[in-house]
């Protein structure tokens, strides 16, 4: 009588992530997965960490030497809101990315060990496999949606397909004199950051190091670019987006105070749709909003339906919960004072405290 047949052991471990042949078969891994975003790339983890001063940290499950489970981490250090360890940093997605047949438990496990090994006192799995009814973690299910819908087979089917009211916007963009460029270049780069650290400025955010945007479109080369709209030589708005398995993020985003009036942003989104089939895509992903925001209002009215999404968060033992939320109460006054800090002040100082955001 044959023995009844018993699948390899799992072993949980951390992966030499200055390995080129260790990262080649990450990369493999996050490719052949249907649920393997950019934010699990490789390119980002270590681009996402470098760009910031931040580590880069990832566990393996492996059965049998082939990887069955894969969380990316970054180690992140704030002295406004403590260190913790989140899979993906810097990112709206990441969390662990497994084989149907693999459990989470043992990696829960070995993430926990990490974490309080490096003195962090939370982690945050944004997406993924999660870990359910696991002391030290609580899910959040209905603070944040996500946006995705397909792109049309053509540019006049895209304007169509826009609900009326932000259409005539659209149509306003298009009417005006701008132009549009789109690339990566060190003059696309500038124009891009530029225009970004306006925006954030004026939401209260702290701008991210420009050094974080360069080492992503680095890492990620023709998967990753900048689209500009420009009013004569001045750029108004700009995105930095990336490519990733037949969909579109436009992911760092805004528009100065003249792109309002000259719908600049509804120009740049609309434009970056049609860029982006022309580019081979099918699917254009709006990225995350928090539920109920301006942000998660304007998406909608672009015609995308939210979709609920899951993260998972633990508090080591004896701490108190990670507040990083900037709509919480305790932070609201800070954003209110950011949003009157000189542009030049605002991105002096910006880059040191953004970097811990995480």
């Amino acid at each position: 009588m044959n023995a009844p047949f018993r699948p390899a052991a799992l072993r949980v471990s951390a992966a030499d992530l200055g390995d080129p042949a260790e990262l080649r078969r990450i990369e493999a891994f996050v490719q052949a997965h249907p649920s393997g975003t950019a934010f699990h790339r490789p390119a980002w983890l270590v681009a996402s960490a470098t760009g910031t001063g931040n580590r880069a940290h990832a566990l393996l499950a492996e059965r049998g030497g082939e990887i069955a489970a894969y969380l990316p981490l970054t180690e992140i250090h704030s002295p406004l809101f403590g260190r913790m360890l989140a899979s993906s940093g810097f990112a709206v997605g990441g969390g662990l990315l497994a084989q149907d047949s693999v459990s989470g438990a043992g990696i829960f496990a070995a993430l926990e060990e990490m974490a309080l090994r490096l003195s962090c006192s939370a982690a945050e799995l944004r997406g993924g496999v999660l870990p359910q009814r696991r002391a030290g973690w609580s899910i959040k299910r209905d603070s944040h949606c996500g946006f995705v819908q397909p792109l049309a087979a053509d540019d006049e089917a895209q304007l169509t397909q826009i609900p009326r009211k932000q259409r005539a916007e659209v149509r306003k963009g298009l009417a005006g004199e701008l132009t549009v460029t789109a690339g990566s270049a060190a003059s696309d780069r500038a124009a891009h950051y530029a225009v970004y650290a306006e925006s954030v400025r004026n939401l209260g955010t702290p701008v991210f190091p420009a050094q974080l945007f360069a080492e992503v479109l680095d890492a990620f080369g023709d998967s990753a670019d900048i689209l500009t709209v420009w009013n004569g030589a001045e750029p108004v708005a700009s995105v930095l987006s990336l490519y990733h398995a037949g969909a579109v993020m436009p992911y760092w985003g805004g528009g100065t105070h003249a792109a309002r009036r000259l719908r600049a942003n509804d120009r740049m989104y609309y434009e970056l749709m049609l860029h982006a089939r022309q580019r081979g895509c099918e699917r254009f992903d709006f990225g995350r909003s928090k539920t109920h925001s301006g942000a998660y209002d304007f998406k909608r009215n672009w015609g995308f339906e939210p979709e609920p999404l899951s993260y998972a968060v633990w508090t080591a033992p004896g701490t108190a919960p990670r507040d990083a939320d900037p709509t919480s109460a305790r932070h609201s006054a800070r954003i209110e004072l950011w949003k009157r800090l000189p542009l030049p002040l605002a991105n002096l100082l910006g880059p040191h405290i953004a970097r811990g955001l995480g």
